[in-house]
């Protein structure tokens, strides 16, 4: 073999191994790149759970401020409706109150009220329930010589309903009920009417009152009043 054959061979061997590494190279670029690719779509892929997880979690702290503010916001309006309805409640019964006065400005029907709320105390609340030989009777100062007027025709009328001898009944000069409500008198006790009984050593009182009567009527009719204002307020 010459040597222009032998330089033949090595150029062909050289041409092979060159192509081999060029092949190789091909093969670890194209599998480097491969292996990038698919560590960058992972890393996009996380970035993007990452995301997603953080807007998933501002979108529920958004959406429990929003239910904490309507909580809040209803919350709010039911006070403002119940304090609408007590407003609109106190302010019934400080009319009616107010109407109060006038049933002792008629004095003739005043009397006769009087007398009835003395018989009617006697026999459902009072001498049944005192069993004491006597009772102390008490009024408004004012209201004194009507009273006075009308406890023997009351006694004599309870009497004669109980079918029982007519009770002792002692008109209180010692202690009266307050005066009628007045603008000199605006924030002290007060009274619209009425009668008081008491035991002789004071310890059991029984108000029949005209406020008294009042505050008793508005707590039975509350329930049915504020429902008649539910729809009125909202």
């Amino acid at each position: 073999m010459n040597d222009a054959d032998v330089s033949k061979q090595i150029q062909q061997m050289v041409r092979f191994i060159r192509q081999e590494a060029e092949e190789k190279a091909n093969e670890i670029l194209v599998s480097a790149e491969e292996e990038f690719n698919i560590e960058k779509l992972q890393l996009v892929e996380a970035e993007k759970k990452k995301i997603r997880q953080e807007y998933e979690r501002k979108e529920k702290q958004v959406q429990v401020r929003k239910k904490i503010e309507y909580s809040m916001q209803l919350n709010a309006s039911r006070i403002k409706v119940l304090q609408a309805q007590d407003d609109m409640v106190n302010s019934m019964k400080d009319g009616a109150g107010k109407e109060l006065l006038n049933v002792s400005q008629n004095h003739h029907h005043y009397k006769n009220l009087l007398k009835d709320l003395i018989v009617q105390f006697m026999k459902l609340q009072s001498l049944l329930r005192l069993k004491e030989p006597a009772v102390l009777l008490r009024c408004r100062k004012d209201d004194h010589n009507l009273v006075e007027s009308v406890l023997h025709s009351a006694k004599e009328e309870y009497a004669e309903k109980a079918n029982v001898s007519p009770p002792e009944i002692i008109v209180d000069h010692d202690i009266y009920l307050p005066p009628a409500p007045s603008h000199h008198n605006a924030h002290g006790l007060s009274c619209s009417g009425g009668v008081v009984l008491a035991s002789r050593d004071g310890k059991i009182v029984f108000e029949n009152s005209l406020d008294a009567r009042l505050d008793v009527a508005f707590r039975k009719k509350l329930p049915e009043i504020r429902k008649l204002l539910v729809g009125q307020v909202v």
